[in-house]
C-alpha cells in the first residue's frame, strides 16, 4: 500500500499562472539582455528569484517555472541551458558550481494511476495531479554537466555530483557521488589519506 503523503500543487490556480507568466517574461528578457550588461541582468534575477546573493553568474538559456521559489547564496555559477522546475523551494547555498544542462525538479506525479489521474471537470484542462517536494544544494557543492536532481533531494556540503548522474535520493556532505541512480563512490577523507 502506498502511504506517501503528497504535497499537492493547484496547477490551475490563477495566482500560479500569473507567477509563471511573469517568470517566462523575465527569463526571456534575461536571455535577450546583452552579455556584458551585468547591472540589468542582476536586476532581472533579483525580480525573478525569491532571493539572490552577491557574485552570481547565470548563463543563458535558463528556464524555471516560477523563479520565486528559488533561493541562491553568494558566489554561485549556473552554466548554460539549466532548467529548474520550482513548484517547491529550490535552495542553493554559497560557492556552488552548476555545470551546463543541469535539471532540478521539485514537481512530480503520484505513481499509482488512481492517484495520478483525476476526473476532468467541465471547465478544466487538468486531468492529472501534480505534487512537489523541495530540493536543497548546500554550500560548496559542484554539480557536473547533465545532472538530473529529483524532488526531495538534499546534496550535502562540498559534495561533487559526477556528470550525467541522476540524483534520486539525498547525498551526504564531503563526498563524490556518480551514476544512475547516483551513489557515493568516495569520501574526501579517504582521498586525503592517499
Amino acid at each position: 500500500m502506498n502511504t506517501k503523503e503528497y504535497r499537492y500543487i493547484d496547477t490551475e490556480s490563477k495566482e500560479l499562472f500569473d507567477i509563471n507568466v511573469k517568470a517566462r517574461a523575465l527569463t526571456k528578457e534575461y536571455s535577450q539582455t546583452k552579455y556584458d550588461d551585468l547591472e540589468k541582468k542582476y536586476a532581472i534575477l533579483k525580480e525573478l528569484f525569491g532571493s539572490i546573493g552577491k557574485n552570481v553568474a547565470i548563463d543563458v538559456n535558463f528556464f524555471c517555472d516560477f523563479g520565486s521559489n528559488i533561493f541562491i547564496g553568494d558566489d554561485v555559477i549556473i552554466n548554460s541551458n539549466c532548467t529548474f522546475i520550482d513548484n517547491e523551494k529550490i535552495t542553493i547555498g554559497s560557492k556552488v558550481l552548476i555545470a551546463p544542462n543541469v535539471q532540478i525538479y521539485t514537481a512530480y506525479h503520484p505513481l499509482l494511476p488512481e492517484q495520478r489521474f483525476i476526473e476532468k471537470k467541465e471547465d478544466s484542462n487538468c486531468y492529472y495531479t501534480t505534487c512537489a517536494d523541495p530540493v536543497e544544494i548546500k554550500d560548496g557543492v559542484w554539480i557536473g554537466g547533465g545532472v538530473i536532481i529529483l524532488p526531495g533531494v538534499t546534496i550535502g556540503e562540498n559534495s561533487v555530483i559526477g556528470a550525467g548522474s541522476v540524483v534520486t535520493r539525498s547525498i551526504p556532505e564531503n563526498c563524490v557521488a556518480v551514476g544512475n541512480p547516483c551513489r557515493v563512490i568516495k569520501f574526501f577523507d579517504d582521498i586525503r589519506k592517499k
